[in-house]
């Protein structure tokens, strides 16, 4: 695949940031693509292995047939390309750039694996850019009524699924705009919103109907054949201190959301980080785009607490290739704050020991306190790292632990010890006509996987539907 010494001949070359400081004036993309000269050869680059570990369960959760598209691209038979990428992946456009590329790390070439996500959108956005990509509409229709509940990425790629089959399918979601986390958890800078919105009119095209601004309930999904619950792992993961009620005090998501909200409606956002010292909880890509999001707003400072302590540079002695490696990464808002305020903005093994308020009940300042593990693993704070901080604005990144309680009242559910409704079979199906996809089902997990959970519940239901 590729070329044979391509992998000795061409540099791994990714698709360049913008300037860190230059693109902090504004929320648009933070990439520049590469010309088609250069995204060849590292197509090229993709050798003649021997087992593709890039495809197997280390890679692509998708096993997309990342080989044969990358030798078609270097070929430069592109469209032949895109059309067996399109064969496994539902919506590169996402996941070329919001996947951690799961593939590049179980890549034969190691830490220089092939540029596989940078290949695949630019595969997706030639297609969309020279009209092959258009509506494919089913030539039948088997007359069944299938409703996914929530528009994330699994119940998307559910949706597609099913309708490619011939059903009648509707997404129902709650939110103004379909997308889920994509629309309203992912910053706009990594993921603009004309993406999802490109995507949306096409599955309309397609014969898709979604139904917005709406809460599932049973009676609203009595007429449908089959009911796909795609509703996420909303409930985040609080820090179980006082004055948690207090103004200034937010989930991520909420403080996520209201900042794409405010670029959409071009009347700013209800949450704001400016001219505040903002304080992120957690060290996860949530985090990142928290710390991403508050710079762009024009923040005093701020700063990104974890937990754990840092991550090695190198590949500990357990965690060998292909397995993804656990060392220490920085991102996109972590490099634009150091380059703003001159020191990295995370601080490792401290949590937030209280929260102070003033007399109107509003955040002014934390108490944070040093952690160490202990040989059973437990993280406990250690007497006298006590220390005080500046804070108008804490922004909680640490996760989530499961399905939201409406959710599961309302269809009368019961999840499991970790929050998922992962039936005992292993299968998508809770029962009668009812299934679950996603988070919802397997907890808080990367984009990837939830598209290819959502194709997984989809068939199936197709297998049920007969």
């Amino acid at each position: 695949m590729g070329k044979t010494t391509g992998f000795m001949e061409y540099p791994r070359t990714e698709n360049r940031f913008r300037d860190a400081l230059e693109r902090l004036r504004d929320f648009d993309n933070l990439h520049t693509p590469q010309p088609i000269d250069v995204r060849r050869c590292q197509a090229g680059r993709c050798m003649d292995c021997g087992v593709p570990f890039c495809q197997s369960d280390f890679g692509c959760p998708l096993h997309n047939l990342i080989p044969e598209w990358n030798d078609l691209l270097y070929q430069g038979q592109e469209r032949e390309a895109l059309s067996r990428l399109l064969m496994t992946a539902p919506f590169p456009e996402f996941t070329g750039r919001v996947c951690p590329a799961l593939c590049e790390k179980a890549c034969n070439l190691a830490d220089d694996g092939v540029t596989n996500r940078d290949n695949e959108l630019y595969l997706i956005e030639t297609g969309f850019e020279k009209g092959w990509i258009r509506p494919r509409r089913p030539l039948a229709r088997t007359g069944k009524r299938v409703a996914v509940v929530g528009s994330g990425p699994s119940g998307l790629a559910a949706a597609d699924l099913l309708n490619q089959a011939g059903n009648f399918v509707t997404v129902i979601e709650r939110a103004d705009r379909p997308g889920g986390l994509l629309m309203y958890g992912i910053p706009n800078m990594k993921l603009p919103k004309e993406v999802i919105a490109r995507r949306i009119r096409l599955m309309e095209e397609e014969g898709v109907s979604f139904l917005l601004n709406t809460s599932a309930a049973p009676d609203l999904l009595s007429a449908y054949d089959a009911v796909l619950l795609c509703c996420g792992s909303r409930k985040p993961r609080s820090l179980h201190v006082e004055h948690m009620d207090a103004a200034g005090v937010h989930f991520a998501v909420d403080y996520l959301t209201a900042a794409t909200r405010g670029i959409l409606s071009k009347a700013g956002p209800e949450i704001t980080a400016r001219g505040k010292h903002v304080v992120v909880v957690g060290g996860g890509d949530t985090g990142n785009d928290c710390v991403g999001t508050a710079l762009r707003q024009g923040c005093q400072s701020v700063t990104q607490l974890e937990m754990m302590p840092k991550a090695p540079e190198k590949r500990a002695a357990g965690n060998p290739w292909p397995e993804w490696p656990r060392v220490l990464r920085t991102d996109y808002g972590q490099v634009e704050a150091a380059a703003l305020q001159g020191v990295d903005p995370r601080v490792y093994e401290t949590t937030v020991q209280s929260i102070q308020t003033d007399a109107e009940n509003r955040i002014t300042a934390l108490k944070t306190v040093r952690l160490k593990k202990q040989a059973d693993g437990k993280l406990l704070p250690v007497p006298g790292s006590e220390k005080t901080m500046p804070c108008g604005l804490l922004l909680i990144a640490a996760g989530f632990i499961g399905c939201e309680n409406e959710t599961l009242d309302g269809f009368s559910l019961s999840a499991d010890s970790r929050g998922r409704l992962l039936p005992p079979d292993g299968s998508h199906h809770l029962g009668g006509n009812l299934f679950s996809a996603g988070d919802m089902r397997n907890g808080q997990s990367l984009v990837v996987k939830a598209l290819a959970d959502g194709r997984a519940a989809a068939r199936e239901i197709l297998a049920f539907l007969r």
